[in-house]
């Protein structure tokens, strides 16, 4: 059986995500069929803890589906997750990564090439190491953002 996946491209937008790997994913919705999707993985410091994937990236507004950087890097390794989001290598090709997206009823899983994953999420633990991301919360906004949401008494 034959695959094909374009090459992955990375970009480093000047006022964007901190890296993004373009990806074509390949989904197969039933039994015999697979489509090629395309998406994306961003990685931003300011959300040190957190990927995101974004699929049909080719849209004005992507699906986009927010888990762990640590999650990828355990599914990297093996099985990883539990929930709406795991990651592991694909039982037909150890060379492809299975993510499944889970939402209630409906499942899917998304195969592409492990090893620009693998470079993606060197990149980020370069830019923010593995044990460092506390550092690079600003938690001062997040509590503005916290308490301009909350409900003032009256």
């Amino acid at each position: 059986m034959t695959r094909h996946y374009t090459s992955s491209t990375w970009l480093r937008p000047a006022d964007g995500p901190d890296c993004v790997l373009r990806l074509d994913v390949v989904v197969s919705p039933c039994p015999g069929l697979r489509v090629s999707v395309p998406a994306r993985l961003r990685y931003h410091r300011a959300d040190p803890y957190a990927v995101h994937l974004d699929c049909h990236a080719d849209l004005d507004e992507p699906i986009t589906w927010l888990f762990g950087r640590e999650l990828l890097a355990e599914g990297l390794r093996g099985r990883a997750g539990i929930g709406d989001v795991t990651v592991r290598r694909s039982e037909s090709d150890p060379e492809l990564l299975a993510i499944a997206l889970n939402t209630p009823g409906h499942t899917a899983v998304l195969h592409t090439p492990a090893a620009p994953v693998r470079d993606f999420l060197l990149l980020s633990q370069l830019l923010v190491p593995p044990g460092t991301e506390h550092e690079h919360l600003d938690t001062g906004a997040l509590l503005r953002h916290l308490l301009e949401d909350r409900p003032r008494p009256e």
